[in-house]
């Protein structure tokens, strides 16, 4: 007799609906020596490019107080880090008002702050819009505990960086007001992921516009907006849109400033995923900050990751010197990843120049090999079977509301070799 679960319903829903293969990849990761029949794992989105050189600073700068034993100076972060962080930005993303302490909050990864933004800008049931392709973990972040919709925004194949995206996001949340759905918010990733490029700046104010005609809040996740590099393999006559912040942006007749935030972290821009230090930064919107005081206990950074956070911000030429070698090493692993794929034949969307993101057409490889897979309705959920069976994982671009079959995320931030690894393994999977 099955006894009646003892979870709540909505606990009960995830037991059942809940599945995530990533756990199950970092579980089994491949190495050379100590796992080599393990996963070589292409497919989270981490840069281990530079956690030598990390290691090494942190090995140096951690003289650990006792002050950081104790609960320190809050749940929004320490009052030196939040100093270190607005100085920090201040030189890197040129807001227009300067960064200041009190601007600033520190969570335990920008998930969390993604998920604070939903929590505090919607009311049970509203919706915030989000342009497909999207970071997968937005979904969960915007919608699971928030209970908020996540109105995703199709563009029917044209580029959803342009400036006349805008008129889509429009239609959305006209749509979206059709079935009851009251939009407050629309969140961008910028640098973009998966498409590796940046937002014009005409695009920023664009919708910047669409969010005050609709008083919608603007939300910027800029966790990328330090990993740009040199795309030595295709951008020859020609600069890439550079990236502008949301802060670098004058609202003066666009919106008001109280609707802007803007989401960074440690994860990307260094290598550091696992120090689980995020900041959601609102410079004219006090009563955010005053809202979410309330459950700031629930996405506490640890102290100790706060110092180390504080040590790096604060070395000025060293995090030069880090960014610049950061750079350099994206740019080697994007050509070592995109001549490999020219010359196994597979097609990848091209321009990439920021964060980690090889946006490839593995449906079209998988097919050009397997004639009988072109009718196929499960044809990346195949693949995906095929490059775990080969030991390698990739992500499948449904997850990050591809509109097309087929494609799938690969991230390059990995060392020649481990690439080497991956993707000679992925082509056996399309192979056999």
């Amino acid at each position: 007799m099955t006894e009646a679960s003892t979870l709540s319903n909505r606990a009960d829903a995830q037991c059942q609906a809940y599945s995530n293969i990533v756990w199950e990849v970092l579980e089994n990761l491949w190495h050379p020596q100590d796992n080599p029949n393990g996963i070589a794992n292409l497919g989270v989105a981490e840069n281990t490019l530079m956690h030598g050189e990390l290691q090494d600073f942190v090995r140096r700068n951690t003289n650990i107080r006792q002050h950081a034993f104790t609960y320190g100076d809050g749940n929004f972060g320490s009052k030196r880090l939040r100093r270190a962080v607005a100085q920090f930005l201040n030189e890197r993303l040129r807001p227009v008002l300067p960064l200041e302490a009190e601007h600033i909050m520190v969570t335990n990864g920008v998930s969390h702050a993604i998920e604070h933004c939903s929590w505090a800008l919607c009311n049970r049931g509203d919706g915030i819009l989000l342009g497909r392709p999207y970071y997968k973990s937005f979904i969960a972040d915007i919608s699971l505990r928030p209970e908020v919709e996540v109105v995703t925004v199709s563009f029917g194949g044209h580029d959803p960086l342009r400036p006349d995206c805008v008129k889509s996001y429009e239609e959305a949340v006209l749509s979206a007001r059709k079935r009851g759905v009251v939009v407050r918010g629309l969140i961008l990733c910028n640098p973009h992921n998966p498409l590796g490029r940046c937002y014009p700046e005409e695009t920023i104010k664009e919708l910047m516009k669409l969010c005050q005609r609709y008083r919608m809040h603007f939300i910027s996740d800029e966790i990328y907006a330090l990993s740009m590099w040199e795309n030595k393999e295709e951008i020859r006559n020609s600069l890439p849109v550079p990236f502008v912040s949301a802060l670098a942006v004058p609202t003066d007749g666009l919106i008001d400033p109280e609707l802007v935030h803007v989401l960074w972290g440690m994860s990307k821009d260094f290598g550091a995923n696992g120090l689980r230090v995020g900041y959601l930064i609102s410079q004219h919107n006090r009563n955010l900050a005053t809202a979410l005081q309330s459950v700031g206990l629930y996405s506490y950074v640890s102290s100790i990751s706060d110092h180390v956070a504080a040590e790096i911000l604060e070395n000025v030429d060293w995090v030069d010197r880090y960014i610049a070698r950061n750079r350099q090493k994206l740019s080697e692993s994007f050509s070592f990843a995109v001549r490999f794929l020219g010359q196994q034949g597979i097609s990848y969307t091209p321009g990439a120049y920021a964060a980690f993101f090889l946006w490839v057409d593995l449906g079209r490889a998988y097919c050009e090999r397997h004639p009988e897979a072109s009718t196929s309705r499960d044809l990346s959920t195949t693949i995906s079977k095929r490059l775990l069976e080969e030991k390698v994982f990739i992500a499948n671009g449904t997850i990050f509301g591809s509109e097309k079959e087929g494609l799938f995320r690969i991230v390059f931030s990995h060392p020649v070799g481990y690439l080497e690894v991956g993707l000679k393994r992925m082509m056996k999977a399309i192979e056999l």
